[in-house]
């Protein structure tokens, strides 16, 4: 056989080999694994509500791709965009700082003039460290403060926040809105010790405790089986600073910790900072309250947050709202004074979030972000997006940080109760979200052969949270190896 014929032949056969193997793809790509769709057949999930994408980290096409290029609510999930777009821009050892000032002598331990708590923006400022500055203020002296303590956090220029806006639960702590000067995560933690017997008190122990704030404990225990037990609990404040609780606990749930956001954030930071200079044995000459910093005054000392790195971990691994919030704005902080201007530092941080997934090579047609936190009826993404942000994470150098704040499915965070049955236990780093009609999952998943994927998969149907089955049901598949 001459050898062109020859030639022409293989070449042929290696074509007709190349479109098997696209056809074969294809059909792969768009047809969703057979256990899968049992699982969203029983739960009555149509496909046209559904979004799948998974792709091996060192493939180049992704092995499903499943209604992929439509824009769906993906709940708390939006928080790897956020995690995502702080770590590009900020970097994983970025720190928030707290400064302490005054612009007025300490003489005989008098502070002369007001004393100013300076915020900058830190997500994770929890009551013990605002302890602790209090306490090294003392350390120095200071046994009163003649004029106020002024609460600052003017850092983040904010759009106005209304916590009842999205559910009505506006006392939830995870309906708490950003803050330049957020102190412990504007939440009071509630412990509950139900009695013996139906009917009998249950005993309540409040940690911070909140200056002016009057707690009406009504809740009762009740014989009911321990299932959703809070549920039956309500919070609502009366006159402004009685906050009341009631609702039942059952017996049958022995001690559990509930929370609640009684104050907006500056006047819950005004509550918590007058209790703590009390218990490290100030006194105080004003108020405690909000405003500005003055331009002259002097820095007596401050405090750096955990690295973002930290902050991160903490937001994924417990879904935290609240710090999704304040990483949103802290990225609006950094946009470009150049750019074109932006009404507050959440649409700001919406803008740079986009940008930087844009430069990065993720298609944003479809993107919506609204807070960053994913409780949002408007947040949209596409699964394919969102897949290939995950692709881009698993090439940054940040990478190791990235995948470890994300929760261990049957191990830990949100995903602990996730596959606990199941041989991929432990093998997936997976970020879940869920809202009434949504129910979302995407992060990496180690198959029983070693080769890790990125994988997502968004269910927006109004049976969305009967799909974790389905959710399980295609990550046990990809353990399997079956790609």
């Amino acid at each position: 056989m001459p050898i062109r014929r020859l030639f022409a032949r293989i070449s042929r056969l290696l074509l007709l080999t190349l479109t098997l193997a696209a056809t074969q793809h294809s059909a792969a790509s768009d047809r969703l694994p057979p256990a899968l769709q049992l699982a969203l057949d029983n739960a009555r999930i149509p496909a046209e509500a559904v979004s799948v994408w998974v792709q091996p980290v060192d493939a180049a096409a992704p092995t499903i791709a499943f209604n992929a290029r439509t824009p769906m609510n993906p709940a708390s999930v939006m928080k790897l965009v956020t995690a995502f777009a702080a770590l590009e821009r900020l970097g994983p050892a970025h720190t928030w700082r707290t400064r302490v000032a005054t612009h007025g002598p300490i003489r005989n331990g008098v502070l002369e003039g007001d004393l100013f708590l300076v915020g900058g923006g830190d997500p994770v400022l929890g009551y013990d460290r605002v302890w602790k500055l209090l306490r090294r203020l003392r350390a120095l002296g200071v046994e009163r403060i003649a004029g106020d303590i002024v609460l600052d956090g003017s850092v983040l220029r904010l759009p106005a926040h209304d916590p009842d806006a999205f559910d009505g639960r506006g006392l939830r702590p995870y309906n708490s809105g950003p803050h330049g000067l957020l102190l412990n995560y504007n939440t009071l933690l509630l412990g509950l010790y139900p009695g013996k017997a139906a009917n009998e008190p249950v005993t309540l122990a409040a940690e911070p405790a909140l200056a002016g704030i009057d707690i009406d404990n009504r809740i009762l225990t009740s014989d009911a089986p321990c299932g959703t037990w809070y549920g039956d609990l309500q919070a609502s404040i009366e006159g402004g600073r009685r906050l009341v609780l009631s609702g039942s606990l059952p017996a049958a749930c022995g001690p559990r910790t509930w929370s609640a956001a009684p104050l907006p954030p500056a006047a819950y930071g005004a509550a918590l900072v007058s209790t703590l200079w009390s218990e490290v044995g100030g006194r105080l000459g004003g108020t405690v309250r909000d405003g500005r910093t003055p331009a002259d005054a002097k820095e007596l000392f401050s405090d750096d947050s955990p690295s973002l790195a930290e902050v991160v971990r903490d937001m994924n691994k417990w879904s935290s709202n609240v710090i999704a919030r304040q990483l949103l704005a802290t990225l609006g902080s950094a946009l470009p004074s150049s750019t074109a201007p932006v009404p507050d530092m959440v649409a700001g941080g919406a803008r740079l979030a986009g940008e930087l997934l844009a430069a990065a090579g993720v298609d944003t047609d479809g993107l919506v972000i609204e807070n960053g936190s994913g409780l949002s009826r408007i947040e949209r993404i596409r699964a394919d997006s969102l897949g290939n942000l995950l692709l881009k994470a698993w090439q940054r150098p940040w990478m190791p940080e990235y995948i470890a704040a994300l929760p261990v499915a049957g191990l830990d965070g949100t995903a602990r109760g996730r596959l606990r049955n199941s041989p991929a236990s432990g093998q997936a780093h997976i970020k879940t979200g869920t809202l009434n009609g949504v129910r979302a999952m995407a992060g990496y998943l180690l198959d029983r052969h070693g080769r890790r994927h990125a994988v997502v998969m968004m269910v927006n149907h109004p049976e969305a949270a009967s799909s974790a089955a389905a959710q399980d049901a295609l990550m046990d598949w990809l353990w399997a190896g079956a790609p």
